[in-house]
C-alpha cells in the first residue's frame, strides 16, 4: 500500500461494468467527439496567431511535428483504452501502470488540461460571436467582451461575458445526457467541417507564392521567434488542439463496444484532423502574409483577402459552431475525470454522484461549468492556451510510458489493440511530447509547477487518506 499502490486491471474492468454511466456511444459518435474537440480553437484562432508570432508559413511544419507526436501517443492511447475501458483517460491508465501517486499527478494535470482548455476555447468563441454580431450592427459592450485589463474602446475590459455564458449553456446540455450531447456535437461537427472544406476549396485559388516565401522565416535572435525553434515553439503552443482524442478516451465507460470502438474513435479523429490542420494552415498563410494573422479571427481575415464576402458569414458561423463543440467535449471530459478520481477515494464521494434519471455526473458538471465560466471571463486566450498545451503534453508523456510499463509488468493481459513498433513507438511518443514541452516559455513551466505543488498539498492532506479508505472498503466488501 502507499504512494505507488496500483489498481489492478481486473478492478478497473469491474468498474467499467458497474453500469453507473449509460453505454450509448458507437464508433461514429466517438470519432465525431474527437473531431469535435480537435477542430476548434486550433484551426480557427491559434493557426493564425502561431504563424504570426512564431513560425510564419512554416506553421504547416509545426502541425506536422505536433501530428507526429500525437500519432505516437494516439497508438498508445488506443492500446490502453481497449484494455481499460473506464472513464478517466490517462488518469486511469496511470493508476494501472505506475500507481496512485502518479495517477494523482496526472489526474490533477487533467483538471488543468480540460478546465482551462474549455475556458481557452470559450474566449475564442466570444471573439467570433462578437465579430459576427458586429457585422450586422449588433455591438456588445466592449468592457463585457474581453478579459479584465484588455484595452477596449473607452478604457479597459472588465469581464468576458459571452465566454462565460457559452460555458454555462453547454454545461446545462451536458447534465441532460450523454446521448443528447453526442447528437448535438455530431450536428455541429458536420457544419464546421463543411465550412472548413469551403474555405480550402475556394481559398486555394487565391494562394500566392510570395506569401509563402521564405517558407521558414529567419530567426529573429531569440528562441521561438521564427526559424526552426519557432516551428517547435508553435507546435507546443497549438498542441492543446489535439486534446480531442484524449477526450474520446474519457468516454470509454459510455462506449457500446469499447474494445473495438475506442481505437477507431481515437485514431480516426486524429488522422482526419491532422490533415485538415495542415491544409488549412497552408492555404491561410498562402492567402495572407503571416504578419497580418495575429488576430482573434484569422480565417475571417483570410476570407476578406479573397474578396469572397459571401463566404465570410458562413466561416464565422462555422467557427462559432466549431468552437461550441470543442467546449462541449472538454466539459464532457472533465467531470468524468472527477468521477474516476472520486471512485478511487482521491476526491470526496459527491464528485462521483450520478443523476438517477439522466445518468450523468451532474454535480461535478455543474461545478466544473461554474468554475470554467469564471476562468473564461477573467483570463486572456494566450495565457490559457499555453497552460493547456503543457498539461496535454505531460499527460501524453505519461500515457506513452504507461504502455511500456504495462507490457513489462502484465504481458499476459488481453490487448484487443496492440501498439505497433514496440518499444520504439511509445519511447518516441514520450520523447517527442517532452521535446515540445521544453520549447514552451519558462513562465508556462512556472505556472504548471505551481499548479502541481497545490495538487501535492491536496493529495497528502486528503487524497492519500481517502484512497486508503476506499481500498479498505473494497477489501471488506470482497471478503463479505
Amino acid at each position: 500500500m502507499g504512494l505507488f499502490e496500483k489498481k489492478s486491471i481486473a478492478a478497473l474492468q469491474a468498474d467499467a461494468e458497474s453500469g453507473a454511466l449509460r453505454r450509448a456511444l458507437g464508433p461514429v459518435n466517438l470519432t465525431t467527439l474527437g473531431v469535435g474537440a480537435i477542430i476548434g480553437a486550433g484551426i480557427f484562432v491559434l493557426t493564425g496567431q502561431a504563424a504570426a508570432q512564431y513560425a510564419g508559413p512554416a506553421i504547416v511544419l509545426s502541425f506536422v511535428l505536433a501530428g507526429i507526436a500525437c500519432a505516437f501517443a494516439g497508438l498508445c492511447y488506443a492500446e490502453l483504452a481497449s484494455m481499460i475501458p473506464v472513464a478517466g483517460s490517462a488518469y486511469t491508465y496511470a493508476y494501472a501502470t505506475m500507481g496512485e501517486f502518479i495517477a494523482w499527478i496526472i489526474g490533477w494535470d487533467l483538471i488543468l488540461e480540460y478546465s482551462l482548455g474549455a475556458a481557452t476555447v470559450a474566449v475564442g468563441w466570444s471573439g467570433y460571436v462578437t465579430s459576427f454580431l458586429a457585422d450586422y450592427g449588433l455591438h456588445l459592450p466592449p468592457h463585457l467582451a474581453a478579459a479584465p485589463g484588455t484595452a477596449v474602446a473607452g478604457g479597459t475590459a472588465l469581464f468576458n461575458l459571452p465566454a462565460a455564458l457559452i460555458v454555462l449553456a453547454v454545461s446545462a446540455l451536458l447534465i441532460l445526457g450523454i446521448q443528447e450531447s453526442a447528437r448535438a456535437n455530431a450536428t455541429i461537427v458536420i457544419i464546421k467541417v463543411a465550412v472548413i472544406l469551403l474555405f480550402i476549396g475556394f481559398g486555394a485559388s487565391f494562394v500566392r507564392a510570395e506569401n509563402l516565401t521564405p517558407f521558414i522565416p529567419q530567426n529573429a535572435g531569440e528562441y521561438g521567434s521564427f526559424g526552426f525553434s519557432g516551428i517547435v515553439r508553435a507546435a507546443g503552443v497549438i498542441f492543446f488542439a489535439y486534446i480531442g482524442f484524449d477526450a474520446v478516451s474519457t468516454a470509454a465507460q459510455e462506449a457500446k463496444n469499447p474494445q473495438r470502438d475506442m481505437p477507431i474513435g481515437i485514431l480516426a479523429s486524429l488522422a482526419v484532423c491532422t490533415i485538415l490542420y495542415i491544409v488549412v494552415s497552408l492555404v491561410l498563410t498562402g492567402i495572407v502574409p503571416f504578419g497580418r494573422l495575429n488576430v482573434a479571427d484569422p480565417i475571417a481575415v483570410g476570407i476578406d483577402a479573397t474578396g469572397l464576402s459571401w463566404l465570410k458569414p458562413l466561416v464565422k458561423l462555422g467557427a462559432i459552431a466549431g468552437l461550441s463543440s470543442v467546449i462541449l467535449v472538454m466539459l464532457l471530459a472533465q467531470p468524468r475525470i472527477f468521477f474516476a478520481m472520486s471512485r478511487d477515494g482521491l476526491l470526496p464521494a459527491w464528485f462521483g454522484k450520478v443523476h438517477p434519471r439522466f445518468k450523468t455526473p451532474h454535480l461535478t458538471t455543474a461545478v466544473t461549468g461554474i468554475l470554467v465560466a469564471i476562468a473564461a471571463g477573467l483570463f486572456p486566450i494566450g495565457v490559457l492556451g499555453e497552460l493547456v498545451s503543457i498539461g496535454t503534453l505531460l499527460a501524453f508523456v505519461i500515457v506513452c510510458l504507461g504502455v511500456l510499463v504495462l507490457r513489462k509488468t502484465s504481458p499476459e493481459l488481453e490487448r484487443p489493440f496492440r501498439t505497433p513498433g514496440m518499444p520504439w513507438v511509445p519511447l518516441l511518443g514520450a520523447v517527442a511530447c517532452f521535446y515540445l514541452m521544453a520549447g514552451l516559455p519558462w513562465v508556462t513551466w512556472e505556472r504548471l509547477l505551481i499548479w502541481l505543488a497545490l495538487g501535492f498539498v491536496i493529495y497528502f492532506v486528503y487524497g492519500r487518506v481517502g484512497a486508503a479508505r476506499a481500498r479498505l472498503r473494497g477489501a471488506l466488501a470482497t471478503t463479505a
